[in-house]
């Protein structure tokens, strides 16, 4: 293995009870009087250590959490053979209860992260401060029609449901990280693979429930995603990186036209883009992404 990134925060591991699952979430700081903590959530595929490098660029008075969701890094799995997107909203309200039960938190989260907390944050309005959104595009609307297809699709994959690949090393999995992001430097992917995977006696197995990979019988309706961003009270940051993610994942099926219509609906709207960053801007831009949560953290 290369030189392993060393973090300037330490974080220390917690578990705690949501909704009858064992969740793992990390915690880096104290509470201080009259700071709210800043809760992180990650996207698909990914943990809670993630936003270890930009918390290190952050300050050191502030106090943030974040959580594995449930069947991802050290959380405990659902034991059923799939997820639905609402439990993600169940588990960070049952969060939000253990952590501020009466006071708002500042929330940010990444990817799928990012579009749980800005649904949450349109049925929650009062639970959120500040709001923060790192390239939660959402997904393309789907019509009514699809559903046939979708369901037969999911149940399937029920009969032969996904698994994932064991590595041999650490150093494998460091290496899958960097070929998922190539500006990923070898000492923060070395460092991370120590979350990102275990050791099993078949190798190194990601920390994530395969489950997560099956196709979701449920559609996404852009109308029901958008009537709950209209609701959005908290002051909210849209950062996205300058490569452009959305064209990649989604390429004609969701132009960057409807995003744009999507975003305008936000009430208290601020927006960024980060130079020479993609998708994973947290592990590209720390600091950069650091220098803007700063100021919009400290807004009253």
């Amino acid at each position: 293995m290369p030189d392993v990134y060393i973090p300037r925060r330490t974080l220390s591991s917690e578990f705690l009870a949501l909704r009858g699952l064992r969740h793992h979430m990390l915690r880096w700081g104290q509470p201080l009087p009259g700071r709210p903590p800043l809760v992180m959530v990650h996207g698909w595929m990914d943990v809670g250590a993630s936003f270890q490098f930009v918390v290190d660029a952050l300050g050191d008075d502030r106090e943030v959490i974040a959580l594995d969701w449930r069947g991802f890094g050290l959380s405990e799995t659902t034991g059923a053979d799939c997820y639905w997107f609402p439990d993600y909203l169940g588990d960070l309200d049952a969060l939000l209860d253990a952590l501020s039960p009466t006071a708002p938190v500042d929330l940010l989260g990444h990817s799928m992260g990012g579009n749980v907390v800005m649904s949450y944050a349109g049925v929650r309005p009062q639970r959120v401060r500040r709001l923060i959104n790192l390239e939660g595009f959402g997904m393309p609307d789907t019509a009514a029609a699809a559903a046939p297809e979708r369901l037969a699709r999911w149940l399937d994959e029920l009969k032969e449901p996904p698994s994932l690949r064991p590595y041999a090393t650490l150093a494998d999995v460091a290496e899958r990280l960097m070929k998922n992001n190539p500006r990923l430097p070898a000492a923060k992917a070395a460092w991370l693979a120590r979350h990102w995977a275990r050791e099993t006696p078949e190798g190194f197995q990601l920390n994530a429930d395969p489950a997560h990979k099956l196709a979701n019988p449920v559609l996404y309706r852009k109308a029901e995603v958008l009537a709950c961003w209209q609701r959005i009270a908290a002051p909210t940051l849209w950062v996205e990186g300058s490569d452009d993610q959305l064209t990649r994942f989604w390429g004609t099926r969701y132009p960057r036209d409807d995003f744009e219509a999507r975003l305008s609906l936000v009430p208290a709207l601020e927006r960024a883009v980060l130079p020479d960053a993609g998708h994973m801007l947290h592990h590209d831009q720390p600091e950069a992404l650091a220098a803007l949560l700063e100021p919009f953290l400290a807004g009253a």
